[in-house]
Order: structure tokens, then C-alpha cells, then sequence
């Protein structure tokens, strides 16, 4: 079968939930996600413990599986990869209303991570960096401001004399002035 549809559902699922852009972002996960599975299954054939401990350190730190043996990294899947993203979690804390927004406000360069400006969505944050995501400079997120609708007298008459005596002041204010320039 050429087209497997239900890869291409779920594919679709993960874009939105996850706010990415293109296929070839979950194909890059996916291989990190391979590479972490393989490096599991080698280190756990030769027995090397030294090894074993750096992977393991290594997937902590960066926060996907609390991992404590090599089965809890082969059990590590695209979904924690995904959640360790710099755009995931700038949504998560809250500094963005949705996983979109968190997108461009890191693209446009409004996101830092320590202080240092974090311009690319796909930075995996490691535990002791994720608190310190905020945002660059002086930078804030501002609310929309909503006008009101401007409403229409009921009286087309009646609504209107305000503005017409305003009109008509103006106007007779505008004549004192060039009568005085004048003189």
C-alpha cells in the first residue's frame, strides 16, 4: 500500500497538537527517538556501565522519562521528546495562548532561555533550564484592546444637535482667530 493512512492521520494529530510546521519536524524527533532507543539496546548488549550511567544522565537532564535502567529509555517515545520542546513549553508556562503564538513569539526573537535570546522552536530544554524560559528584553505580551461599536441615535434629529453645536462653535472660533490674524 502506497498510502498508509492511518500514519498520516496520526502525523496530522501531532502537527496540530504540537503546533508544527512540517512532517519533517516529527521525522527529525523520530530519529532522535531511534537514536536515544539504539544507544539503549547497545549499551544494555555490552554491559558497560560507565555508558549506561551517561545515557541515563543524559535523559534526565534533559527531562523526557525519569529514567533510573535502560528499559525506561526504550520505553521513550515521540510524545516525550515533543513535550521537552522550547515551543511546547513556552505555551505550557503560559507566556503564549496557544502552541502557535509560542512559534512566532520564539522566531520573532521574543523568548529567552537565561537570558540568552532563543530564536528556534525546536530547542530541547533541558529540567534545570525550563524555569528560567521568559521573555527577552522589556518584551510583554499585550492584551487586545477591544473597541466598542459605535451605536446610531434612535432620532436621527435628535442625536445630532451635539455634534452640531460643537461644529458650529469650532467654526466660530476658527473665524475669531483669521479676524484677529487679519486686524
Amino acid at each position: 500500500m502506497l498510502w498508509d493512512t492511518k500514519l498520516i492521520e496520526e502525523d496530522r494529530a501531532i502537527l496540530t497538537e504540537y503546533g508544527l510546521r512540517r512532517k519533517h519536524e516529527i521525522w527529525t524527533t523520530k530519529e532522535t527517538v531511534r537514536d536515544f532507543r539504539r544507544r539503549a539496546r547497545e549499551l544494555n548488549a555490552i554491559r558497560d556501565k560507565s555508558k549506561e550511567q551517561v545515557l541515563l544522565d543524559k535523559v534526565n537532564k534533559l527531562g523526557f522519562v525519569k529514567a533510573n535502567s535502560l528499559d525506561d529509555i526504550l520505553s521513550l517515545s515521540l510524545r516525550h521528546v515533543l513535550e521537552r520542546r522550547l515551543q511546547t513549553l513556552v505555551f505550557k508556562k503560559g507566556l503564549a495562548k496557544t502552541v502557535k503564538q509560542a512559534r512566532q513569539l520564539i522566531v520573532h526573537g521574543h523568548i529567552a532561555i537565561a537570558g540568552k535570546k532563543a530564536t528556534f522552536p525546536s530547542i530541547l530544554v533541558s529540567t534545570s533550564e525550563e524555569s528560567q524560559i521568559s521573555f527577552y528584553g522589556n518584551f510583554t505580551l499585550k492584551e487586545p484592546q477591544i473597541e466598542e461599536p459605535k451605536t446610531k441615535p434612535a432620532d436621527e434629529g435628535a442625536g445630532n444637535t451635539e455634534a452640531v453645536e460643537n461644529a458650529t462653535e469650532n467654526a466660530e472660533a476658527n473665524l475669531k482667530e483669521s479676524e484677529e490674524v487679519t486686524a
